[in-house]
């Protein structure tokens, strides 16, 4: 018989980001991607959200390393985070640890990590891990398909891929070493990438981006360009350097991670940019702005990014003036949309063309269709299959996918965040649950819970109403020392707000002395008294539920009675 390997889901299953899986085999914990997930609308103040490390941290002596399949921020953005508290490995491409050392470095993580590069096609041996590296085309550069070869047969990760047949720097999915590894070895298991598994057809082909983006700049001659793209896309900004090469432009880089990721593909040979085309953005006032073209970050609408300052006028090195012509190559992550139309809006007010990729093909898409998943599942053809990366919907549609193209319906799990699975001789059974909760982080104050974004949605949509009681020693008993005071924000005012303040104050009066004459002297307890009839008056008077802040001051115990 052999040993057990148990797959655990810590995130990505059920949402755009936050992927995280492990995989345990003798007691070791390989995990497969650690990224964040940028923050939907409703996620007030919010500026990241992470997966939740708590069983990791249990387990921290457990966790051999992390395979990052991809340089994307929702598959290594969260790696600084983990390795505050989880030292461990970090195995990927150049260029992906490159990206990476960079997000760990802001954590002051980096002595936590040992960094091993491998190559495509590579095949090596970490703790009880037997990793294989397969090349898989996709809109960063050097992502891989990774194969675990374990006791109970290979499970295979498709990572996040397409099937493009002209990428731009040639490198292909390859088809026929996974074919191989199939044939070979075959594949008990296939965790593969769901997110365009509602997509009909297949993605277009990046370099066909290219072409439509030398029309768009020879048709603006005369006018500044700007595009906005990820950072990390090295094959988008090549093909955006071209466009603006072949029609006379000098180019400028915008945005601190731009400038850092250009810098670091061009020294690896990934990105091809003549020296005598590339400036500083400092020193592009002495040359014509129509014969310029700036590429900047900031295409997912963030706050703080370079394109989104340009749109507030309040970017320092560039100043949006008519007849600029701005092209977004991206298209807006889930939940992005509101920021990014905000910017877009922004930027028009200020004279600017803006072209999107709901007016023209300035976007490509680096994630499989459907027709280009049927293809993956007709040459691996798995004896299991767990549809990974995507929402809810996403992986029901891969799930369907799968069974078209053979795969049995009962030997397709589907599962969400939390949820592991364990491999047997037998086949495969669930396991139990893994820590999945949303982590929230905002600035460098730490790690907010689903409590904390909570009251900040009450506080948002309804607003509060506090009441402060103050009390007074008589003698050995306590009394109220005056009316009890009623604040409020975001709530009613005027005439009706006097009139229900004034209702509220005696219903705090009442509570608070019906609790003094039981016997309740703690503050807390106090406060709970209070809470629960102010906050029914409120309800019943309003049929509002703004947050309901009881405050007592004076001579109240602050421990139990």
């Amino acid at each position: 018989m052999a040993d057990d390997v148990r797959v655990m889901f810590f995130g990505g299953l059920g949402e755009i980001g936050r992927n995280c899986a492990g995989i345990e085999i003798d007691g070791r914990i390989m995990l497969i991607d650690c990224g964040l997930m940028f923050p939907d609308d409703d996620m007030a103040g919010i500026d990241v959200v992470l997966p939740d490390f708590t069983w990791l941290r249990e387990n921290a002596d457990r966790v051999e390393g992390v395979v990052a399949t991809h340089g994307h921020e929702d598959h290594i953005g969260a790696l600084g985070y983990l390795l505050a508290d989880v030292p461990c490995k970090v195995i990927g491409s150049a260029l992906t640890l490159g990206l990476a050392k960079h997000r760990i470095d802001e954590h002051n993580a980096g002595r936590n990590a040992e960094f091993i590069e491998v190559e495509d096609n590579e095949r090596i041996q970490v703790g009880p891990f037997d990793l294989e590296f397969f090349p898989v085309t996709h809109s960063v550069p050097n992502g891989f398909a990774t194969a675990f070869h374990t006791p109970q047969g290979v499970i295979l990760h498709s990572g996040d891929f397409k099937l493009d047949m002209t990428p731009v720097d040639r490198r292909l999915t390859d088809l026929a070493g996974i074919g191989h590894l199939a044939k070979d070895d075959g594949v008990r298991l296939l965790l593969a990438d769901s997110t365009n598994a509602t997509a009909p057809g297949f993605s277009d082909s990046e370099t066909s981006i290219g072409a439509n983006l030398e029309d768009l700049f020879r048709a603006r001659d005369g006018h500044r360009i700007i595009v906005a793209c990820f950072a990390s896309h090295i094959h988008r900004v090549q093909q955006v350097a071209d466009a603006a090469i072949a029609s006379g432009r000098t180019i400028a880089t915008l945005g601190r991670s731009m400038n850092r990721n250009v810098a670091m593909a061009r020294e690896m040979g990934l990105l091809h940019i003549p020296d005598a085309k590339l400036r500083a953005i400092d020193d592009v006032e002495d040359l014509d702005p129509t014969k310029l073209c700036v590429i900047s970050t900031g295409s997912q609408g963030e706050p703080m990014a370079a394109l989104a300052l340009m749109a507030a006028g309040e970017n320092r090195f560039l100043s949006i003036e008519d007849g600029d012509c701005i092209i977004l190559s991206s298209h807006p992550i889930p939940g992005n949309e509101g920021a990014v139309n905000a910017v877009i809006t922004g930027l028009v007010r200020r004279g600017a063309e803006v072209i999107h990729s709901g007016m023209a093909r300035v976007h490509a898409t680096g994630h499989a269709k459907a027709e280009e998943l049927k293809v993956l599942h007709s040459i691996v053809q798995p004896e299991w299959f767990v549809p990974v990366h995507g929402e809810y919907l996403h992986m029901v549609e891969h799930a369907k996918i799968g069974e078209r193209m053979g795969t049995p319906a009962e030997r397709i799990v589907l599962c969400q965040d939390g949820d592991s699975i364990v491999l047997t001789d037998q086949g495969i059974r669930r396991g139990g649950s893994v820590s999945s909760e949303y982590i929230y982080v905002q600035g460098t104050v730490g790690e907010l819970d689903e409590s904390a974004l909570h009251d900040r949605r009450i506080l948002g949509k309804e607003g509060f109403v506090s009441a402060v009681v103050t009390l007074e020693r008589d003698g050995s008993s306590l009394r109220l020392a005056a009316e009890p005071e009623v604040i409020s924000r975001g709530w009613v005012k005027g005439d009706e707000g006097e009139q229900l303040a004034k209702a509220i104050s005696a219903e705090v009066r009442k509570a608070a002395e019906n609790a003094l004459a039981d016997g309740v002297r703690s503050r807390a307890k106090l406060e709970k008294a209070i809470r629960r009839p102010m906050g029914r008056l409120v309800n019943r008077e309003t049929r509002m539920r703004p947050m309901i802040v009881p405050v007592v001051l004076g001579a109240a115990d602050d421990g139990d009675d």
